[in-house]
């Protein structure tokens, strides 16, 4: 199996501890990592578990400064998936199953399931939830996306290469974060796939296992291994390390009669990450947030590119200033609307998302009764 991730080199040390892990568990696999970068760091290019480091603007982009200016640094990095998929299919003729992983994932078992699955379905998808019941993360999902894009899984053939070819065709214009508009960068177009092909959901609970996996969640150590509600354990998504919602997810949603072994592994996973430079690697610059001149570039000249008339106007962004984009006194309209304060339904959302369902609603009653709501 070709084995990738896409990053850009803040990311470097949890995509070593993710290629660590995936050669550990199939070490006649092999693994790219696509280097959302204009140039490779040599520890990347150094590191003995990259079978390959491609940049994403060698995988057969057309004018790729004018793609990459229209993105934020999380929006860029999942923007070249679909491409870069396309790409890896093109660079290894003799191969027949591509898997991509999130950067913060690792693996703890080998994909036995999956490798198996591939010889009958073309496309592989993994849900966020398997049962129902956590209830802030069913309302997070129908934000977000059904399925999570840590996680995605082809075999070759034609009903995987036109689902490519049109995944490719919508992110090129619409991977943002934009929920307002439907639009959450690679990961909600997804919830289209199964409407447009085939493709077949892996309801296992050894894949994928995350955050939003921990409510009721039985994840034990066996003499055989890892096992997560009676399946293998495959990997782990250690998603939401970084704003921390991990720890809050540990709090919300694990008892102490649950909570063991996910705070024992999440434990190891940081001490993995400090091992592989986090405290260096992991403040790097992103060589595609200034223009030539190192001056940074706003968001909301990024969102201005969006309008298609510019990118004829101003081919080469990257060397113009925010004052191009953005002439004093005239923002433009979707830069006007994304500088709008939130709606109380992105409020609703976030407030969703960081502290749950419940804290969320009594927080709402209080507002609306001037606290006089019992506590």
């Amino acid at each position: 199996m070709i084995y990738f991730t896409s990053i850009c080199s803040n990311y470097l040390p949890k995509a070593m501890a993710l290629a660590e892990s995936v050669k550990r568990h199939d070490p006649d696999g092999t693994f790219v990592l696509c280097l959302v970068e204009r140039e490779a760091p040599q520890v990347a290019l150094d590191f003995p578990h990259f079978d390959e480091v491609v940049l994403a603007k060698d995988a057969g982009w057309e004018d790729f400064d004018r793609f990459m200016f229209r993105h934020s640094i999380v929006e860029a990095s999942t923007a070249v998936k679909p491409r870069f998929m396309i790409h890896l299919t093109e660079r290894y003729p003799q191969a027949d199953k591509f898997v991509y992983l999130d950067p913060d994932v690792l693996v703890y078992g080998p994909f036995t399931e999956l490798d198996a699955l591939l010889d009958q379905h073309s496309i592989v998808l993994a849900p966020h939830l398997l049962r129902p019941g956590n209830i802030d993360m069913e309302i997070s999902s129908l934000a977000h996306g059904a399925y999570n894009l840590g996680f995605l899984a082809v075999s070759r053939a034609e009903n995987s290469a036109r689902f490519l070819q049109w995944w490719a065709e919508r992110l090129f214009l619409y991977c943002y974060d934009d929920k307002s508009r439907g639009i959450f960068t690679d990961q909600k177009w997804i919830d289209l796939v199964p409407c447009f092909f085939d493709c077949h959901i892996l309801k296992h609970h050894g894949y994928d296992f995350a955050t939003w996996s921990l409510l009721g969640s039985e994840l034990v150590e066996t003499q055989a291994g890892y096992v997560a509600n009676g399946d293998p354990l495959r990997f782990i998504h250690f998603s939401g390390l970084d704003s921390g919602t991990i720890d809050k997810a540990i709090g919300w949603w694990l008892t102490p009669d649950n909570s063991a072994t996910f705070v024992k592994l999440y434990a190891e996973y940081r001490a993995l990450l400090e091992k592989h430079g986090q405290a260096t690697l992991g403040k790097t610059p992103w060589s595609y947030a200034t223009y030539a001149d190192g001056r940074k570039i706003a968001l909301q000249a990024r969102v201005a590119y969006r309008n298609p008339e510019l990118w004829a106007a101003v081919p080469r962004p990257f060397e113009a200033s925010d004052a191009v984009f953005l002439p004093e006194g005239e923002a433009p309209a979707a830069v006007a609307a994304a500088t709008e304060p939130p709606s109380i339904l992105d409020r609703f959302m976030r407030s969703t998302r960081e502290i749950g369902l419940g804290p969320t609603m009594a927080k709402a009653v209080r507002r609306i009764t001037g606290g006089k709501a019992a506590r």
